[in-house]
């Protein structure tokens, strides 16, 4: 039954790599394979302990999908007030390079704040309406994708493995900045350079950005401002109450909505409703929650039968170093979504095997963060700008991937160095 609830595992794990060619929903395959792996361990366990599992990885699954939920509506509510238009009018030039570094930079910051799945969407979004070059326009694309990824992967609250590393507490957030930070800036350098060579004989048209936006500035500002220092707060929250991230989001939440109320509780009903939290509820991409809620459900279930200890047995004699074996890891997520990647890895590694704040913690937040950005499909964010701006696999195989795989092994040794 083992045999048969990895080889769910695997084939699910395959079709969900491979959704743009398929053609079949991973969030749909993600909810089948997460059922079918608990179903197998009803002929492991007995009913009544099996339903007590089950219960108790849901209330952890629960706290990371909370969390997301949450800070995906901040997101949604600054975006309805064009916040991140505040931000992206000031890096309007015609200097080749002197875009690329702005561009790279405010995407790598923006995305330790906000998810890099967002970030790299509004990034994208930006530039679409700025280069009128497709060669250019690809290239800058890339970029947004590596640069999204790397600022991500040094904060708690900017990638969905980062997160759950936070939450169930194999990394604290002071920690995860001071070791990932410097690694994250190196995987990104070696892509900025690379790609200002390439792109430095294209023809920058002037830029110009229009927004058909009738918000005021004060509203706009406002709605950034009070949504940043809700990402920023929730770090703080959880170091002075030591209780679950997800309860401090859910106050930033709750705090940021009645600030939207009272910015235009006197507006009459049609224009609100646009600028509310109703709607930003709404705009939110659901089927990402569900995803996660499938994977993770899937890999308890993997945990649950012990087939991911005997993984772990495995890896430990076969590759000695913890550090080799967080670097797999990462080369496997340029192939493999992160997701599962990391929540097998919390489950097969425990805080007895390696503690809070132990280097392969810290590594894997980096290894699996920017392992995605060596392959489009390696990230959510990949795919996303992928199907933004039709980049084909295969030149951004070309490209792309070399110079994004020298930045991260150059990352692990930076990495490595530090400790």
């Amino acid at each position: 039954m083992l045999i048969l609830q990895g080889t769910i595992f695997i084939i699910g794990y395959i079709l969900i790599s491979f959704e743009d060619k398929i053609r079949l929903n991973k969030t749909a395959i993600a909810l089948i394979i997460g059922v079918l792996c608990w179903l197998c361990c009803l002929y492991i366990i007995p009913i009544r302990s099996l339903n007590s599992l089950l219960s108790g990885h849901l209330s952890s699954i629960a706290e990371i999908l909370f969390f997301l939920l949450s800070a995906m509506v901040v997101v949604e509510l600054i975006d309805a007030h064009d916040g991140f238009f505040v931000i992206t009018k000031r890096i309007i030039t015609e200097n080749a390079a002197l875009f690329i570094l702005l561009i790279s930079f405010l995407t790598f910051f923006i995305s330790s704040i906000i998810d890099n799945l967002t970030t790299a969407i509004v990034m994208v979004s930006l530039i679409r309406k700025m280069i009128l070059n497709k060669q250019t326009l690809l290239f800058v694309a890339s970029l947004i994708i590596i640069a999204s990824n790397a600022g991500g992967a040094w904060s708690p609250l900017g990638d969905v493995t980062t997160t759950m590393l936070w939450i169930n507490g194999q990394i604290s957030a002071m920690a995860i900045i001071k070791s990932v930070f410097v690694p994250s800036i190196v995987s990104l350098i070696i892509p900025i350079l690379w790609i200002i060579l390439k792109i430095k004989n294209h023809k920058f048209e002037s830029f110009t950005l229009k927004t058909d936006s009738q918000i005021p500035a004060f509203e706009r500002n406002t709605m950034l401002v009070s949504g940043l220092l809700v990402f920023v707060l929730v770090p703080v929250f959880k170091y002075f109450t030591n209780l679950p991230p997800y309860l401090g989001m859910l106050l930033g939440l709750g705090i940021i909505w009645l600030i939207s109320e009272i910015l235009h509780h006197q507006k009459d009903t049609a224009e609100r409703e646009k600028l509310s939290a109703s709607y930003a509820l709404s705009r939110i991409d659901s089927s990402s929650i569900l995803f996660f809620l499938g994977i993770l459900l899937a890999v308890s279930a993997l945990e649950t039968s012990h087939l991911l200890k005997e993984v772990s047995t495995f890896l430990n004699q076969s590759i000695k170093s913890p550090l080799l074996i967080a670097t797999l890891l990462g080369l496997i997520s340029a192939f493999l979504d992160n997701v599962p990647l990391v929540a097998a890895a919390i489950s097969m590694y425990d805080l007895t095997i390696f503690p809070i704040n132990h280097p392969f913690w810290l590594l894997l937040a980096f290894t699996a963060g920017t392992g995605g950005s060596i392959l489009i499909v390696g990230s959510a964010a990949g795919v996303a700008v992928m199907g933004m701006v039709k980049i084909d696999f295969i030149w951004y195989l070309k490209n792309i991937s070399l110079p994004t795989l020298i930045g991260f092994l150059m990352g692990i040794l930076s990495f490595i160095l530090l400790f």
